[in-house]
């Protein structure tokens, strides 16, 4: 995730390698056909990219595995976050995890109460003032969570919300079908401007999303907006950096710039650079070690202000990203943005946008 040119400057210098910033813009159908159809893989030498890409990127050529030996950070990330499925393949490490987070459910909770369950996003008391985001990726998945526990149509069989059978799909999509024609959905929300509006503005009083619009409502003035904690699970999520194959191509020296980067953001400093930023956390104890020194200074983009990150802060976003994935006992659902039914997940949403 981009921290801006002061804060990639400090990574230039500590971790001792230029670095050239590009958004891929993380809609995984263009970063795939770049990487694998275009010269995204020969002309970048890293990426960053949602989990579950990886291995048809691998299975391309597109990439090439990392060696843990030249990553000493590594043996500092979360054990759980290690075992994410997708990172690996044949026991190679094609994938490093360098931020995760757990989503579920938005709310105001001054209107709606307190919200412990994705039932809520399809209660027909909110219709009308309900929203999901315009992407399978993430509605499906939180709709299949929903059905899944609660055994809905039958649905407690499904093994992995985030990697659906054929069946399994069809019927999640009938489902938010229903809801679409009885006219549940205020609209599904596309890109952070517009969850952060739809809930301030109290058009949408819960909605599934993204937990740094919770952050953005409050400083908007929504102090009731909230972020649940669904009895039902949460959505775990990681983006990935993936080592390009062109690297090879321009000698170890450019390979071993890579895994020092890579070191770099597993270290404290890009994590509370981060978490100051966007409320995400690099899955280490870097950042809450680090500050045990004493304050960090970052660059703020948002208000183009030099900050300070403190030790309290810190603590309080790594305590807090760790208990969903400790107090759920197994019931965070990895997202997978590259289903084994992807072609039928695109055109089944495709024929939810139409209703």
């Amino acid at each position: 995730m981009d921290i801006g040119p002061s804060n990639w400057a400090r990574a230039q210098r500590e971790a001792n390698v230029r670095i050239q910033f590009t958004d891929n813009g993380n809609d995984l159908g263009p970063v795939l056909a770049k990487m694998v159809s275009g010269t995204a893989a020969r002309t970048f030498d890293l990426g960053g990219v949602q989990g579950g890409a990886e291995p048809e990127m691998y299975r391309a050529g597109a990439i090439v595995p990392w060696d843990l030996s030249k990553i000493p950070q590594w043996d500092g990330i979360w054990d759980w976050v290690k075992s994410v499925p997708y990172l690996k393949v044949n026991g190679a490490q094609i994938g490093i995890p360098v931020v995760v987070n757990a989503d579920s459910i938005i709310y105001r909770k001054s209107v709606t109460g307190v919200v412990d369950s994705y039932a809520a996003v399809f209660d027909p008391k909110f219709r009308g003032r309900a929203s999901m985001e315009d992407s399978w990726m993430n509605s499906v998945i939180f709709t299949a969570i929903f059905m899944k526990e609660n055994n809905l149509e039958g649905l407690s069989r499904i093994r992995d919300p985030g990697d659906l059978e054929a069946d399994e799909l069809q019927a999640v999509m009938e489902f938010l079908k229903r809801k679409k024609r009885a006219g549940q959905f205020y609209k599904f929300w596309s890109g952070w401007e517009e969850g952060v509006d739809l809930i301030t503005s109290g058009k949408v009083v819960v909605m599934t999303g993204w937990e740094p619009i919770v952050y953005a409502a409050r400083n908007r003035g929504a102090a009731d907006v909230t972020y649940a904690q669904p009895r039902e699970g949460y959505e775990g999520w990681s983006n990935n950096l993936v080592l390009h194959a062109g690297v090879r191509d321009r000698g170890a020296g450019v390979e071993d710039a890579a895994h020092r980067f890579v070191n770099w953001q597993l270290s404290g400093e890009y994590g509370c650079i981060l978490g100051a930023m966007r409320g995400y956390m690099v899955p280490t104890e870097g950042c809450v070690t680090d500050l045990r020194r004493g304050p960090m200074s970052f660059f703020d983009l948002t208000s183009s202000r030099t900050n300070q990150v403190r030790l309290p802060d810190a603590q309080q976003l790594d305590d807090h990203v760790r208990s969903k994935f400790l107090q759920m006992k197994g019931r965070v659902y990895w997202q997978n943005a590259r289903p084994r039914n992807y072609a039928l997940y695109e055109a089944l949403w495709a024929e939810l946008r139409t209703i």
